[in-house]
């Protein structure tokens, strides 16, 4: 029994969160000038003042023999972005420890100031954008439309007949070759914010509260401006090189300048990728969207021949932190992890049940990356977890909707009549927000469409950990589920883990509204119960632990800032001893290409041996840390104790099974009025979750939007299945 806690104790913790507070508040403030900083770099990029005074004088006292002209632009535009990504992890490290010394019951919602900024807008093309979202989209095509205009303003000015005659060309000529470059340099700027969203385990946008699979949308909005632009600047030199009888100059690799070779198959290969992500084709055919987008690797890889290494760490910072976390996942991905059960719904819907270490924890509508190597070796898919790490510690639970061709080779596999035994499996993550808020609000509304009610069960579990646990007061809930036939009733059951002591939720003010849009009644005969089907254990399996420890956010900050400290000195010393006699700082002798694969090749030397270390040493801690797994080699019952769906008059073996049947309301052959449901709820703050079809998010949104009703707070919520 736990000792009561005395007022001078009491006293001292909160000095000390006091404290940690202050060291929060300070080291995001730190960030945010950094960043700001950052972006009035961007903006007086392209000004005459800039590149004719400013970066003189910079370059005047920051080129070295150790550097060389690169130096510079590392200082400039790479360590700012790596110095907050490191700060920011010493944040984010903070932040999670002062969110798990919380004493029970001290949990309490926080008040959001920016409810308004986050109202829903729908946008053609751009779909469901928050104000906020939509406020920083508009200045970052001002500043795409700034640069660009005020960089042809400093070029044209430069262009005469004079000037135009000594090249043999007409005005008009130089001015279209003026043009050409410059839309190579706005694409270059857009290329350094490309790799910011896709970074899954990035502390920089976690640290301004955005998540990888809810900023995806803003790779997708850069990925068509990179390439508008870059494709602009490749067609516009073509036309060029042959109205000036140059079209030598397209097989040009020259050994100090510019390679046009090397541009042209960064284009080829960014061509392809760009082809392969519009809808019809990335919908039909994924595989081949999925392998096309590897073609990312020869893409970087010539641009930074193209354009040299001096000017390609202007995008570099981006990449490096994707780097750290590409290779961190290919770490983890190596072993296999330890699958202990699935459930199979007859809806075609699996659950399957990994264990777990005590230490990982995460946060309700995180997802999980899984490979079945027996499946396929080479594809990841994406799942948002379902289990909540603080109601059951040692469990992780995912949902998987037979809709793909994997996910219906996975679901026969373990739904066949004699189904295997042992299932080798790979994960990556699991990621997703820094913290949840849900209980600011006084009822939350979580409107899902089929597979959409998977982010949900996840925010219920730990909603019943909040309420019976912590013994806080949770928001009331109201649950709206569309489903196509009665046989999707199943997922519901899911809101209930599947082994383990029984829960209660009897603090908990729970309705479900469940329609059944297809079917007019509830049809039992001919309909399949839920299964359980339980997995040997093996001695190569290991519970799914945290990829760098309980402490991961400070090793990522160690990792970046060691990882590019050894980049520095080793470059530095070839630099100095190898590189300056021979080429003495002009950039006319030591070749382009020879330095940007040398300083290629240390940055990735560099970020595998320090993730290593790291990976390595936390992996011998948690296998120290771990329990052994113990065996769970049993037989496959034949039926789940909960599947009343199905069998709606029999007895009820538990109570929170009761109370879940007894929650929910049944309705067939319609669908829901959202509009009527939202406008009848009267508390002051209402957070609705919506997670579906697009029809129905946009749907949710424009109530929302509407203006009609002030109390209610929309949120997207993406989803994997």
């Amino acid at each position: 029994m736990r000792k009561p806690t005395t007022a001078n104790q009491l006293t001292e913790r909160e000095k000390s969160r006091d404290s940690k507070k202050k060291m929060m508040k300070m080291i995001k403030g730190l960030t945010m000038v950094v960043f700001i900083g950052y972006l009035f770099l961007w903006v007086i990029t392209p000004t005459y003042v800039f590149k004719q005074k400013w970066l003189v004088r910079v370059r005047a006292h920051t080129t070295s023999t150790y550097f060389g002209t690169q130096g510079p632009t590392m200082l400039l535009y790479t360590f700012p972005v790596l110095f907050m990504a490191v700060v920011g992890s010493v944040y984010l490290h903070l932040r999670k420890k002062a969110n798990q010394n919380k004493d029970e019951g001290e949990k309490q919602a926080t008040p959001d100031n920016l409810s308004i900024w986050r109202r829903p807008m729908i946008i053609k093309g751009l779909g469901i954008v928050s104000k906020i979202e939509l406020a920083f989209f508009v200045m970052f095509i001002a500043l795409i439309v700034w640069s660009f205009t005020t960089y042809l303003h400093v070029g044209f000015a430069k262009i005469t007949q004079k000037s135009a005659a000594k090249k043999g060309e007409e005005v008009w000529e130089s001015k279209l070759d003026s043009v050409a470059l410059r839309f190579g340099l706005i694409g270059n700027l857009c290329l350094a914010f490309l790799f910011f969203p896709v970074t899954r385990g990035s502390s920089i946008l976690s640290l301004f509260g955005l998540t990888s699979e809810a900023s995806i949308k803003y790779h997708i909005w850069l990925g068509h401006i990179v390439m508008t632009l870059f494709t602009s600047h490749g067609v516009c030199y073509i036309i060029y090189w042959i109205v000036t009888k140059q079209t030598s100059e397209m097989v040009k690799w020259a050994k100090t300048d510019i390679s046009n070779v090397a541009g042209e198959l960064a284009l080829v290969a960014g061509l392809v990728m760009w082809a392969t992500t519009f809808p019809k084709i990335r919908r039909k055919m994924f595989e081949v969207f999925f392998y096309a987008h590897h073609l990312y690797i020869i893409f970087v890889v010539f641009f930074v021949f193209h354009v040299g290494i001096g000017y390609a760490f202007i995008m570099l910072p981006g990449f490096y932190l994707f780097m750290i976390d590409r290779f961190l996942r290919f770490l983890q991905s190596k072993g296999n992890v330890r699958l202990v059960s699935t459930r199979v719904l007859p809806c075609e819907t699996l659950e399957l049940n990994f264990s777990k270490s005590v230490g990982l924890q995460y946060t309700p509508t995180s997802i999980i990356f899984i490979n079945v190597p027996s499946i396929s070796k080479a594809q990841w898919h994406p799942f948002t977890i379902t289990s909540s790490s603080n109601l059951e510690p040692e469990k992780l639970s995912v949902m998987i909707k037979s809709e793909g061709s994997w996910s219906r080779k996975l679901y026969q596999m373990l739904s066949s009549p004699n189904p295997i035994d042992r299932l080798d499996v790979c994960i990556e993550g699991p990621y997703g927000p820094i913290s949840t808020n849900f209980l600011r609000h006084d009822t939350l509304v979580m409107v899902s469409g089929g597979s959409g009610i998977t982010p949900f069960i996840s925010i219920f579990r730990e909603l019943v950990y909040t309420s019976e646990t912590l013994k806080c007061k949770a928001p009331r809930i109201l649950l709206i589920s569309a489903f196509k036939d009665s046989s999707d009733l199943t997922m519901l059951e899911l809101l209930l883990p599947s082994s383990g002591a029984p829960i209660e939720f009897s603090k908990l003010d729970l309705q479900i509204e469940a329609y059944v849009t297809r079917e007019n009644q509830h049809a039992f005969s001919d309909k399949k119960s839920l299964t359980t089907v339980w997995f040997k254990p093996s001695p190569s399996d290991a519970p799914i632990t945290p990829i760098l420890g309980q402490n991961g956010w400070l090793w990522l900050g160690a990792i970046i800032s060691s990882s590019f400290v050894v980049f520095l000195v080793s470059m530095g010393l070839i630099t100095r001893f190898y590189i300056y006699p021979i080429d003495k700082n002009t950039n006319k002798v030591y070749s382009y290409g020879s330095r940007a694969a040398l300083n290629m090749l240390l940055i990735c030397v560099s970020i595998m041996a320090t993730c290593c270390v790291g990976f390595w040493w936390n992996k011998k801690r948690n296998a120290m840390d771990s329990k052994q797994i113990q065996n769970m080699e049993g037989a496959t019952p034949v039926s789940s104790p909960n599947t009343w769906f199905y069998n709606a008059d029999r007895e009820l073996e538990s109570v929170p099974q009761q109370s879940l049947f007894q929650s929910t309301n049944l309705h067939f052959g319609e669908r829901p009025d959202l509009k009527r449901i939202l406008f009848e709820q009267k508390e002051s703050s209402v957070g609705v979750l919506v997670c579906g079809p697009k029809k129905m998010r946009h749907e949710v949104a424009n109530i929302c939007s509407s203006g009609l009703a002030s109390n209610l707070h929309f949120e997207s919520i993406s989803f994997s299945w």
